[in-house]
């Protein structure tokens, strides 16, 4: 295998054309120099360079015949260091985002418009999933950026902190606002329509776990992986529907929804920013955390 310090030292000693001069440019001792001549020329097998009172000269059959081509393949790899040094300190390439489509468009929207007005050139792509789906994105390497829900315990991703908390209530449309002019029982809404995500995901898994605590069922009549479905479904009045009042606060602003009160109340929870284990971050990815939460670059440095 080559030996790039070696081919660096005769071509710098081609172009000083003495071993001292090439010693001082490389801040290496001359015998260092020579040395690495002597081992180039017992690798190639043939001299490189003629000794002279003058200094060191090229010799016809091997120096200058090798000479340009260690030229350019050492600008090449000089090339190769500006390319990946600019990747440190220009937004480029690609920024794998990983995310459910509830938390794309309630939380990562204005985020992603901002960041695509600031760096046009980055290549955005978002990976909808559960926070399941995201995890294993980030472990297999395939995401860069992941936002799940919280608690996790995974020791196989860097959980970096919270970026928007959730609080988990119960809304309906006009035929259940009896139920919205005061507190109510959670116990209660055991005995109405309930609307709620399937139990695969995390959001109706952490209701169900707090419910049980209590010694309350809360047995759903429809289940969905919508949460947009869910709220069209409340408003028209099938059901109740148990969904994060963040992602309704238009229909609870406008009156569509209103707010069922319950006691005890669910339980809060979070939204956390992921990233890959032991990954280097690129300069683009920095960028767009920068966005999320100028904390979460002080942490990453």
């Amino acid at each position: 295998m080559a030996n790039l310090e070696l081919y660096k030292a005769f071509y710098t000693v081609a172009k000083c054309g003495s071993l001292t001069k090439a010693a001082e440019e490389l801040y290496i001792s001359q015998p260092a120099v020579s040395q690495a001549i002597k081992q180039l020329e017992t690798q190639l097998g043939g001299s490189l360079f003629i000794r002279t009172h003058k200094g060191m000269e090229l010799s016809e059959t091997g120096g200058k015949q090798i000479f340009p081509l260690v030229e350019q393949a050492l600008k090449l790899f000089e090339e190769v260091e500006n390319r990946y040094a600019e990747l440190k300190d220009t937004a480029t390439g690609v920024v794998r985002i990983c995310a459910s489509d509830t938390v794309a468009t309630h939380f990562l929207l204005p985020y992603i418009k901002e960041y695509h007005e600031k760096y046009p050139d980055v290549n955005l792509i978002l990976q909808n999933g559960t926070s399941g789906d995201t995890i294993e994105l980030l472990k297999n390497k395939k995401g860069d950026i992941g936002f799940v829900n919280l608690p996790i315990d995974d020791s196989e991703i860097n959980l970096v902190n919270s970026v928007m908390q959730l609080h988990d209530t119960f809304v309906a449309g006009e035929r259940f606002y009896e139920l919205t002019e005061g507190v109510v029982d959670l116990k209660r809404l055991q005995d109405y329509p309930l609307l709620m995500l399937e139990l695969s995901t995390a959001t109706r898994q952490a209701i169900v776990s707090f419910a049980h605590s209590q010694g309350i069922h809360l047995h759903p009549e429809i289940e969905l992986a919508s949460l947009e479905l869910m709220v069209e479904l409340a408003k028209s009045g099938i059901g109740i529907a148990c969904i994060p009042r963040e992602f309704v606060r238009h229909e609870l602003e406008s009156g569509a929804l209103r707010e069922i009160v319950t006691v005890p109340a669910l339980p809060s929870r979070a939204i956390g920013l992921c990233l890959p284990k032991n990954e280097t971050l690129t300069f683009a990815v920095k960028e767009f955390l920068k966005l999320i939460s100028p904390a979460t670059e002080k942490k990453e440095q």
